[in-house]
């Protein structure tokens, strides 16, 4: 027996060395037998034989085509290993992307350079901005900062929001992102609630609001939530206004201005660059008298003119923010044509309104012509989208008229919001406008357009 012994650990000495040139499991201790099973893994079984019960475990050998060189050791107990599934090959794949993506993003921001920073900041989309203002208190201070100013004003301001009221909630704002579809609830604390205001002309990120009493003028950035007061007016007005705002430049820095004008055709002009209200005087006489103004449609401006619709002749009447000079165009209005309102685009005038002829009403769009001064019609709303609208009483009110136009059609059956881009003539249907934490849609009464600014002040 000892004889049988000795042979066995004398054959295990010679493996172990022939197994050192290879690789092998951990060393073997001199009491173990290995037992080999005839199949393609090697299956190493440690037994003490002295004590005669198992101390290690099973540790397997897989040998991978043939060749001794890729022998691996596994963990005592564990089988041989088995071939991934695709899917968690991915998974691993696609943690080690992450992290190493991860790993690479902190070396390339780490030395992303400072002066870059509001450059890109300025370019984002308004909302994202506002995520980015809670990183830090510097980043949260970039709309007092100058640098981030004159960035913002480098680029294009293509995007347009709404500024809206609804009949529910008179003193509180409901703004309309049409890039993300989305609706956003943000108070004005600034605002008189004692009084109700409607927003009634926007330049630069700026809205301009009028009481309903038609006395007291007020600008603020909704965004920013930047208000302010605008001085008493030297003529005192008891009646309805129309109201247009141009700016002095490219961005509010270099000043706004605000003009007011009656049917009688009294008006005021105020400068912010002044903070004073002025007073030209009256119409020259070539404009007739009162003027019968649309104040359903609010005022176009294009180039620091600014344009009214009116009727009584049918047309517009104009106005220049930098000579001060008034003109008037006879235009007669499409026929069968109801509500309307004024409209720009690239520098062109356009106008939309409702055709209604029998039981059937349509939304059309028509541009004028320059040469002709007549209104011709480019685009009109899809038939199944007026089929809804046939033997009802509909109403328009136009929201924005800044190269995308709001919408709003309503009859007692029928609350309607869409959208039209008049470049690429798409029209959408807007989502309705619930307030947080509320089921009811709200009716939307009134708005206007305005271009989204991180850095206008009022």
């Amino acid at each position: 027996m000892m004889e049988g012994v000795s042979i066995l650990r004398q054959f295990i000495g010679q493996l172990q060395e022939l197994l050192e040139l290879y690789g092998s499991p951990p060393s073997v201790p001199s009491n173990y037998f290995l037992q080999f099973q005839p199949q393609h893994n090697l299956r190493w079984c440690f037994l003490d034989l002295e004590n005669s019960f198992v101390e290690g475990g099973c540790y397997n050998l897989i040998m991978t085509a043939g060749k001794s060189e890729n022998l691996k050791m596994l963990e005592p107990g564990k089988p041989p290993p088995r071939k991934k599934a695709r899917k968690e090959h991915n998974q691993v794949k696609a943690t080690a992307t992450t992290s190493s993506s991860e790993t690479m993003e902190q070396l390339i921001w780490k030395e992303f350079p400072e002066d870059l920073f509001e450059s890109v900041i300025a370019r984002v989309p308004v909302a994202t901005f506002f995520r980015f203002r809670s990183v830090c208190r510097k980043w949260n201070s970039l709309p007092t900062s100058e640098s981030f100013s004159q960035q913002c004003a480098q680029v294009n301001q293509t995007q347009t929001w709404f500024y809206t009221i609804t009949h529910e909630l008179i003193n509180a704002g409901a703004m309309y992102d049409p890039s993300m579809k989305k609706w956003h609830h943000l108070a004005i604390p600034a605002l008189p609630t004692k009084s109700i205001v409607l927003p009634v002309a926007s330049a630069g990120g700026l809205v301009c609001f009028l009481d309903i009493g038609h006395r007291s003028f007020y600008v603020c950035n909704p965004l920013l939530k930047s208000f302010k007061e605008l001085p008493a007016r030297s003529v005192k007005v008891w009646f309805r206004v129309a109201v247009g705002m141009t700016l002095n430049g490219k961005s509010t820095n270099e000043g706004y201005k605000i003009l007011w004008v009656g049917c009688d055709g009294e008006y005021e002009v105020y400068d912010s660059t002044k903070n004073t209200w002025t007073h030209p005087g009256k119409m020259p006489p070539n404009i007739k008298l009162p003027l019968a103004l649309n104040f359903r449609s609010q005022a176009v401006s294009i180039n620091g003119t600014l344009y009214f619709l009116r009727s009584l002749p049918d047309g517009i009447v104009s106005y220049n923010m930098v000579t001060g000079v008034w003109k008037q165009f006879i235009i007669p209005p499409p026929v069968h044509l109801s509500d309307h309102a004024l409209a720009e685009y690239g520098g062109k005038i356009m106008l939309v309104g409702l055709l209604t002829k029998n039981a059937a009403t349509c939304v059309c769009i028509w541009e004028l012509q320059k040469m002709t001064l007549l209104w011709k019609e480019v685009d009109r709303m899809p038939n199944i989208w007026c089929l809804e609208f046939y033997g009802k009483q509909v109403h328009m009110t136009c929201l924005g008229n800044k190269g995308l136009l709001m919408l709003s059609l309503r009859s007692r059956q029928v609350n309607r919001l869409v959208t039209y881009d008049l470049s690429s003539q798409e029209w959408l249907k807007v989502p309705g406008c619930v307030l947080p934490r509320r089921i009811k849609r709200q009716w939307i009464a009134c708005g206007t357009a305005f271009h989204p600014c991180l850095t206008a002040i009022a």
